[in-house]
Order: structure tokens, then C-alpha cells, then sequence
């Protein structure tokens, strides 16, 4: 077993950043806003939270997005930092993650912090390690920007407590799917546990928002009486995301959607992300040799969205006789569409708007805006060119005041399976990643 373990920063940095680029669970959305004006603190959480940039394989990955040590005593097999690996080894101290952090924001590099860890000595030890980072930050140096720190499941409730009255956002892994998939390729990892600790964390986040809302409803003390009470501190306002592996097991769509409609409903999580299986050195072999579709992690964050901001059950989106898998030819809401014929064309001057949203190429807010104009007067073809809706895809589902679809739906939609499939949210892309490490000698904020 090779073991690489070096004292050099910007080695540390070049190991421990490319080994974060595979956690997903990384936006910086959600959390409150808050800046350094009048000369206070360090930072801001406006703007985009942290900064994105491209790594070489078509990953979107974050600056500063950093494991705090690639060393790991768990030995999951899908995993490039499992213990049997033979990668080179690095291990930032606290101190050194702070200096960076800091550092990058006055280059104007970051506006964020996001930080991750393998397992040493301890799930406790390795938990404390990254609260301590945090803790630094806020209490040491005012830093204002945005945290978001993965926290260790089997830590101690203490621990994780701790880390979201600094953090902006948690996260915990789920991995895999399924416990089935979880115990065959991370038998080391217990999914309960991971389970309670979201539930753990659900429910301090819900009761500081309702401390929080009880403290603002209270009324406005008069001259003379007691003083209003503190306003009750933030736990994680981001909230808390997780992330699963796509495709290092056989586990279908329909039940990744499944899992995925349980965890939003039971734990309140802000997003699930979908990181397709990639093949790793020297891997086990009971993982598959190719990746994933990068096509098919697209398609489930479509699914996904489709969930949380369309009104679709998990149930309904993967169609039947597909063997539980979304199809890679057309995207989740024009295939639904197609499989419910008898639901179209939508009168788009009656219909509710639950049904409005079922119709392909109309979001949320194109449609919160025909409804707001429709109270005044019919809608027309000219309002869905105005806002610039994409025709093509709309009108075989659609009928207006001065429009009724020509043909069947079957033969009008029949140009939209023509087409040939998007390329993914993670599809190779012009490279624009900036190197971090000359960002070290770059200009000042």
C-alpha cells in the first residue's frame, strides 16, 4: 500500500482539492445574507456563495472545496480515498485550512468554504478537527462568507451540533441508495446511523427557525419595560443536503427516486444530489468497469426537480415497463406528457395550475405569470412568444384563444423525439478551471 504524505502546502493543495471533486453536495444556496459593511468581518454570502470552476473531466467543482485529509480508515469500495487505496496522502492542519480560506477570499478566488474529510482516528477526532475550522473562521477572524461542512455521522450529537451553529449548510452522505447497496460496497458504514443524524439534524434546524419565528412575532417591548430578548442564533440556515452515488450498483431509477421522495419527506432536506459512478484505480470487482451516463445523473436531477417544484409523485415519473429507468431520448416532463395523452392539450385560460405545470417547456414562474395576466384578459400566442417560451416544445400540448393544436398529440410531438438528447449537467465543457495554485501569487482583493 503506497502512502504519500507530504509537508508541502501547495502539494497538499493540489492532492486534497482534486480529491474533493467528487462530492456533489456542494451549493451554496439557501443560507442567510450577511457582509462585512461598516468595516466588520470578513466576507459576504451574496453572490453566488462559492465560486465554480471546471475540472479537466467535465466536473463543476468549487473553490475552496478541499478535503481536509484524503486519509480514510473505512475501506468503501467505490471510493478512491478507501483505505487499500494506493493514492497519495495528504492532511491539512486547521490552521493551514483557515490561512487558505482567508487567503483565497482577499485574491477574490472564493467567496466560500466548503470542506470535507476522510475518517482518522475517530469519527469524534475527525469531526472536531472540522468544527475547529469553522469555529476559527467565525470566532477568530468575523469571517462572514459561506460555510458548508460534511459532517461525520457517527460523530457525537454534541459535535454536530456544534458544526451548525457555524455552518451555513450540512451534509450528510447516504451514498448509496439502498442499505442492500450500502452493505455490499461500505460495510463499514452503518446507514441507520447516518439516518439518525439527519433526523438529529432536522430537528434543530426546525427548532431554531421556529425559535426565530416566535422571537420576531413577539411584540415590541414599550419605553420602560424589560428588554426584548436576544434574537435566538441560526442553525444551519442552509439547511442540510446528501448525496448518492448513481450507478456503482444496479439499484434502478425508480427506487433511487423513491429513496430520494423519503428523504425529503422524513428529513427536510434542501437537495439530494446525483453523482454518477466514475471507475477508480486499482477497483474492486464487483464495481462496473465503465461509468455511468453522465446522461442519466441529468436525468434524475430533472426527475428530482420535478418533484420538489412541480407537484409529481416519485411514482408517477419513471413510466412503466421501462424496467424502472427514466428514458435518456427525452427528458422526465415530456415523457409523462406523452404516456398521459388523455391529459392534453391544456386550455391554458381553464386549466389549474397544477395541470399547467405538467405542460412540457412551462416553468414556475412562466406559469405564475400566465396566470397573473389571464385575470385581466385571454391569453394569446403572442403572450407565450413575449415570454419567450420555447413554441416548439409547448404548443402540441397547449390551447389558447387564438390556437388548437392541428394534429394528434402522437404526430405533433413526434419533432421533439427527433431530437437528439442533451449532453448533461456535467457534460464535457470548455474548461475554464482556474488554476488554484497560481492564484497564490494573484492579485489582491
Amino acid at each position: 500500500m503506497l502512502y504519500i504524505y507530504t509537508v508541502d502546502i501547495e502539494s497538499k493543495l493540489a492532492i486534497l482539492a482534486d480529491a474533493a471533486k467528487y462530492d456533489a453536495s456542494c451549493a451554496s444556496s439557501g443560507t442567510v445574507a450577511r457582509d462585512s459593511v461598516g468595516g466588520r468581518g470578513i466576507g459576504s454570502t451574496d453572490g453566488a456563495g462559492i465560486c465554480h470552476s471546471y475540472a479537466p473531466d467535465g466536473r463543476c467543482i468549487s473553490l475552496l472545496k478541499i478535503l481536509l485529509t484524503n486519509f480514510c480508515q473505512y475501506d468503501c469500495l467505490y471510493c478512491v480515498n478507501r483505505a487499500s487505496s494506493n493514492t497519495p496522502r495528504a492532511r491539512f492542519r486547521p490552521a493551514e485550512v483557515v490561512a487558505l480560506t482567508l487567503d483565497f477570499y482577499r485574491r477574490n478566488c472564493i467567496e466560500g468554504l466548503f470542506l470535507s474529510s476522510g475518517i482518522i482516528r475517530s469519527p469524534d477526532y475527525t469531526m472536531e478537527q472540522l468544527v475547529e475550522v469553522a469555529r476559527c473562521l467565525r470566532e477568530d477572524h468575523d469571517f462572514r462568507g459561506y460555510i458548508h461542512l460534511k459532517t461525520i455521522p457517527d460523530a457525537s450529537p454534541d459535535l454536530l451540533r456544534r458544526a451548525g451553529q457555524y455552518a451555513d449548510r450540512l451534509s450528510i452522505n447516504v451514498e448509496l441508495p439502498t442499505q442492500q447497496g450500502l452493505k455490499a460496497l461500505a460495510p463499514e458504514k452503518d446507514g441507520g446511523a447516518i439516518r439518525r443524524s439527519m433526523a438529529r439534524m432536522a430537528v434543530h434546524i426546525a427548532d431554531a427557525r421556529q425559535a426565530r419565528a416566535d422571537a420576531a412575532a413577539r411584540p415590541v417591548s414599550l419605553p420602560g419595560a424589560a428588554a426584548r430578548p436576544a434574537t435566538p442564533p441560526r442553525f444551519a440556515p442552509g439547511g442540510q443536503s446528501t448525496q448518492m452515488i448513481i450507478g456503482a450498483d444496479p439499484t434502478n431509477d425508480h427506487t433511487i427516486l423513491a429513496s430520494s421522495a423519503v428523504l425529503y419527506g422524513s428529513y427536510g432536506l434542501r437537495r439530494v444530489y446525483y453523482s454518477a459512478f466514475s471507475p477508480i484505480p486499482d477497483a474492486a470487482r464487483g464495481l462496473p468497469l465503465t461509468a455511468a451516463p453522465l446522461l442519466r445523473e441529468h436525468r434524475l436531477y430533472q426527475a428530482d426537480w420535478l418533484m420538489r417544484h412541480y407537484g409529481y409523485r416519485h411514482d408517477e415519473i419513471v413510466p412503466a415497463g421501462q424496467g424502472g429507468m427514466l428514458s435518456l431520448e427525452v427528458d422526465p416532463k415530456l415523457a409523462w406528457a406523452l404516456a398521459h395523452p388523455d391529459r392534453f392539450p391544456v386550455d391554458l385560460n381553464r386549466a389549474p395550475r397544477e395541470l399547467m405545470l405538467r405542460v412540457p417547456g412551462l416553468g414556475v414562474r412562466t406559469v405564475d405569470t400566465l396566470l397573473g395576466a389571464r385575470r385581466v384578459r385571454r391569453l394569446r400566442s403572442d403572450d407565450l412568444r413575449r415570454l419567450r417560451v420555447p413554441l416548439r416544445k409547448v404548443m402540441p400540448f397547449v390551447l389558447l384563444a387564438d390556437y388548437r393544436p392541428g394534429r394528434p398529440l402522437a404526430q405533433a410531438a413526434a419533432p421533439l423525439l427527433a431530437r437528439a438528447p442533451g449532453r448533461g449537467t456535467r457534460a464535457v465543457a470548455a474548461s475554464r478551471q482556474g488554476d488554484l495554485f497560481a492564484a497564490l501569487g494573484g492579485a489582491e482583493h
